[in-house]
């Protein structure tokens, strides 16, 4: 499985959802696991970007499909980044 970085903002539809429903969260994570991803950490940003989430997935193909399904909501878009970890870098050992 590889790691992702997904960099995430809410468009104005996807404020007003969090704000109504916070929960909403927790529940499009179990969604992206439906659809082959694991989330592995979740945080929210202040800055340029509003959350960060590492996803685990099996192939650039899953993850994109991901996106694009979260995308296509209109509540947020995205940009995914593919993370390499630092021993796959160098390679030592893991």
């Amino acid at each position: 499985m590889a790691n992702y970085l997904m960099l995430s903002n809410l468009t104005e539809k996807g404020c007003e959802t969090l704000r109504k429903k916070p929960e909403r969260i927790k529940e499009v994570n179990s969604e992206v696991e439906a659809m082959g991803g694991k989330i592995i950490s979740q945080h929210a940003l202040l800055g340029e970007f509003d959350f960060a989430t590492v996803i685990e997935a099996p192939d650039n193909g899953t993850v994109a499909k991901i996106s694009l399904n979260l995308c296509s909501r209109g509540t947020i878009m995205i940009q995914t980044l593919p993370a390499v970890s630092l021993d796959e870098l160098t390679g030592s050992p893991e």
